[in-house]
């Protein structure tokens, strides 16, 4: 029997319980006759609909406290409502959807073997978690030593940071490693940009006086409205939302830059700790610089945006314009297919008739 029918059977067993309780509470005011014997009430499965006139066979069971009818049902068919509200586990405590009776369920005895079996199954059930959790983290320590010891080589030097590493001690190493990528993580989350963009917002008409600052944050010149603003000026609005798979990579990538920035700029500089120190930070210093270049020039555009009135004028410049110069990039590239493709035509019909004449002179 599919679930949806044991489901909607179940919860008409609750509906045709209430009735009764509530018809049997009306039937107080009424007499009833004592010599009604129990034993021949009519019986009605509450799981299949079936009547004791249907099945005479079928063996019948009251497991919980409800009265009426519906307290009877068939023995085979609550199994299949029980299986399927266990799904699996045996030992789950099922009630009855009305009175919210528990069922007294038996199990028969298996064995002291198949018990043992059975306890085993329960204890790696139980146990699988824990044990996916640890190797989870596991993979993930030995994961970060090994990104560790790769970023020690890679900003100190081959031989010297196997040097380096082969004269610490172990607990050392295994304590020291892991916390490299956290750093790189941790560091990589703090937005310093966004601070020094602040500042410079906050003063942004007493910095014109530095032209270079004032290239790499563009101030305008507008008065400031006398009503409320939706970008206030000393607020960095359009700074990007933190984005977690960024910040991983972004400190991930962070030693292989520094190292490629080191390499390039500062070729003079013989320790290889310092040559990277040096081009980790100036990538920071530039990427900080161009960012908040950047994010400056954002805020200027959303803070002196307009919003236009719908005339045929602001129609016929600005809608109608953007659109035909969609038409037109697709006609062009449409035009420019048709090209190629007129070009390769004739190639193969020039290579055509260069292979018939070949073809005539071998003839003759």
């Amino acid at each position: 029997m599919p679930s949806n029918d044991l489901e909607t059977r179940a919860f008409e067993h609750s509906e045709n319980e209430r009735i009764v309780h509530d018809s049997s509470g009306a039937s107080n005011v009424q007499l009833q006759s004592p010599e009604v014997d129990e034993e021949q009430e009519e019986r009605y499965c509450w799981v299949c609909f079936a009547t004791e006139e249907d099945d005479k066979i079928a063996p019948w069971v009251q497991p919980c406290n409800c009265r009426g009818a519906t307290k009877w049902v068939h023995q085979s068919c609550l199994k299949r409502w029980i299986d399927e509200k266990q799904k699996g586990n045996p030992y789950k405590k099922i009630n009855c959807p009305q009175c919210q009776t528990k069922y007294i369920i038996i199990l028969p005895s298996m064995g002291s073997f198949a018990y043992l079996l059975e306890r085993l199954d329960i204890i790696a059930n139980q146990l699988s978690p824990g044990v996916a959790a640890g190797a989870i983290v596991c993979s993930i320590y030995w994961s970060a030593i090994t990104f560790g010891a790769v970023t020690v080589i890679q900003t100190t030097g081959l031989e010297r940071g196997l040097s380096m590493m082969e004269n610490a001690e172990p607990i050392v190493l295994l304590l020291c490693l892991p916390t490299i990528p956290v750093a790189l993580i941790i560091g990589r989350m703090f937005r310093w940009e966004d601070i020094v963009l602040r500042f410079l917002q906050n003063r942004q008409f007493s910095i014109r006086k530095y032209p270079v600052i004032s290239f790499m944050l563009p101030v305008t010149d507008e008065p400031n409205p006398s009503y409320p603003e939706p970008f206030p000026n000393n607020t960095a609005s359009t700074s990007e939302p933190l984005s977690v798979i960024r910040i991983f990579c972004g400190a991930l990538l962070l030693p292989t830059v520094s190292t490629i920035f080191g390499k390039t700029f500062f070729k003079s500089v013989k320790n290889d700790f310092h040559r990277t120190l040096l081009g980790g930070f100036a990538f920071i210093v530039v990427k900080g610089v161009l960012k908040i270049y950047f994010h400056q020039k954002k805020h200027n555009q959303a803070k002196l945006r307009r919003i236009l009135d719908y005339t045929q004028e602001n129609i016929r410049k600005y809608v109608n314009r953007n659109h035909s110069q969609a038409v037109n990039e697709r006609v062009a590239a449409i035009l420019s297919q048709a090209v190629q493709q007129a070009e390769v035509s004739r190639e193969e019909r020039d290579e055509a008739f260069i292979n018939l004449a070949a073809v005539g002179n071998s003839d003759v």
